[in-house]
């Protein structure tokens, strides 16, 4: 803002600079012109334009066939598609994250064959895309047809049959795992790496073993910068299991495709897709966001508000102004009292 005490002296661009005024004169008559920011307006208008256009196309273009939408949106094999899509999530993060956190010490250990293992597999694994790993997997019977137990390089006291033992559903984890291990170990170690060296010396110092160093004083101060990268390769994972199509599992995307293989309505039964992808992500990320200010709060004492606190002190300030609107006014008393 500006000071000026002439209005129509004002640059239609902005305001003019803050002078003292002159004297002899009550600055309280000074009138402040604020900043025009005709850019700012242009663009904003621009992009509600844009908005309103895309909204008006989504409700009349006969092409979105928002009834076949809600016909097949919430039917029993699209939700039992949703479920076999977590379910591959689920295992895959969990087992893959396990794996990635051991590969991450291997790459901090001062042992150079551990060293060099992990640092092999992350870079033959972040290699290979997904799809081929799992077409790999997949097709495991063709390079071993039987899996088993015994000595090293001697006999073997137990076999199974590789197809018997791993079916699709195991094909499928076990390439997510693998090719998801490579990228959680790298998060890992760059979390471990952001905590202060001090902080192991002086529990080394206390005595403490390098095993609880490492879950009581190392995880915990690395989780805060583990978790954004972990939630995005989470939600990366959640849509990286589409690519399971190429097996013929039956997740999400696959039951898409199957279905408007069959009656042509390709255009809503991907919307049907886009809308159970955008929910597990935007779940996903309200849980990532509620356990990353879990894992703040030793160094944020007073952390903002989160979205519900905000919705409740909203409700309660709107609670309150009605409140005082209803009240009836109170005639206030004469200055000089009663007499």
């Amino acid at each position: 803002m500006g000071l000026t005490t002439d209005p129509a002296a004002a640059p239609p661009g902005g305001a003019l600079p803050a002078t003292a005024p002159p004297a002899g004169q009550d600055p309280a008559a000074l009138k402040v012109v604020p900043v025009r920011h005709y850019a700012r307006w242009a663009a904003a208008v621009a992009v509600a334009v844009l908005i309103a256009q895309f909204v008006h196309g989504l409700a009349t273009n006969p092409v979105w066939e928002w009834g076949v939408f809600a016909d097949y949106v919430l039917s029993e094999t699209i939700v039992q598609a949703v479920w076999v899509t977590l379910q591959l999530t689920a295992y895959a993060t969990v087992l893959g994250f396990l794996l990635g956190t051991v590969l991450a010490f291997m790459r901090l250990s001062r042992s150079p064959v551990l060293r060099t293992v992990a640092w092999a597999y992350v870079w033959v694994f972040r290699s290979i895309p997904m799809i081929v790993q799992l077409v790999f997997w997949f097709n495991l019977s063709a390079l071993y047809r039987e899996l088993g137990v015994g000595i090293p390089f001697g006999p073997v006291f137990w076999s199974v049959d590789s197809n018997s033992l791993i079916g699709t559903i195991g094909a499928a984890v076990i390439g997510l795992t693998l090719h998801q291990a490579a990228y959680a170990a790298e998060i890992v170690r760059g979390g471990v790496l952001s905590v202060d060296p001090g902080q192991l010396e002086a529990a080394a110092a206390l005595g403490i073993p390098r095993l609880r160093q490492i879950r009581r004083i190392v995880l915990p101060q690395a989780m805060r910068a583990i978790l954004p990268t972990a939630g995005n390769e989470i939600i990366g994972l959640l849509k990286g299991t589409s690519v399971v199509y190429v097996m013929s599992i039956g997740e999400l995307f696959y039951q898409v495709q199957v279905i408007y293989g069959r009656n042509g309505r390709v255009i809503p039964l991907l919307l049907v897709a886009t809308f159970w992808y955008v929910v597990l992500t935007s779940v996903l990320s309200v849980a990532q966001y509620y356990v990353e200010r879990r894992f703040a709060r030793g160094t944020d004492r007073t952390p903002p508000p989160g979205p519900l606190r905000r919705a409740r002190n909203l409700a309660a300030r709107l609670r309150a102004a009605a409140d005082r609107d209803d009240r009836p006014a109170v005639p206030a008393e004469p200055l000089g009292g009663s007499r």
